[in-house]
């Protein structure tokens, strides 16, 4: 993706990221700069991606979700992020708009990457997510929904769907426009994560 190992960020990646994202010309350039700081390759791998999802979990195992998350944005499937990959990912996973984080959510359940969702695919990632929440936390959670499997069939049951049926990227951005408790049910509870990155800077 054309990134340069030099210090500076290429005039042309920059308009095209200030295009995409709401980041400002100072926010990319810092945020290169730690990039090559961190990445002196110019890539991040799925093992330093897992690795600063882990700071942000220290009483988690993020790493099945981060591998996940990491899939989803690695646009070319080379097993790496460049700069332009992990910007747009920071920005859909926070300040993106509505649709595209939803476009985002789809490719992250849809595993193997065949353009449908199957309710395995749902229990993988909500796998994931669970392992996230600690054991205080999941106690918290309602009885309908405190596995993995419940929470799977509560999703499934939500979007009217058979056992062995599929879900379509429309389906899944329908559903989950119409239904704020489906929308609930298939992420990590954001707030938790813009927690601890606040807890983070500190």
């Amino acid at each position: 993706m054309g990134n340069s190992k030099s210090g500076i960020l290429s005039k042309e990646l920059l308009e095209d990221l200030k295009l995409n994202t709401r980041y400002s010309e100072e926010e990319l350039s810092a945020w290169y700069k730690s990039f090559q700081k961190e990445c002196p390759s110019g890539r991040i791998t799925i093992e330093q991606f897992q690795t600063i999802y882990a700071s942000f979990f220290p009483d988690a195992d993020p790493k099945a979700y981060a591998q996940h998350v990491f899939r989803s944005f690695d646009t070319n499937n080379d097993g790496t992020l460049d700069f332009k990959e992990y910007i747009i990912a920071l920005h859909l996973t926070s300040t993106g708009k509505t649709v595209q984080k939803f476009e985002w959510a789809f490719s992250l359940y849809d595993v193997d990457g065949n353009g449908t969702i199957s309710k395995t695919e749902v229990l993988e990632i909500v796998m994931a997510i669970f392992k996230m929440i600690n054991a205080d936390d999941q106690e918290d959670l309602p009885e309908d929904e405190n596995t993995p499997e419940k929470r799977t069939d509560k999703i499934w049951d939500y979007f009217g769907k058979k056992e062995n049926d599929k879900l379509t990227e429309g389906e899944f951005i329908q559903g989950i426009t119409e239904n704020k408790e489906i929308l609930r049910l298939i992420q990590y509870e954001p707030q938790k994560v813009k927690d601890r990155l606040k807890e983070k800077k500190q």
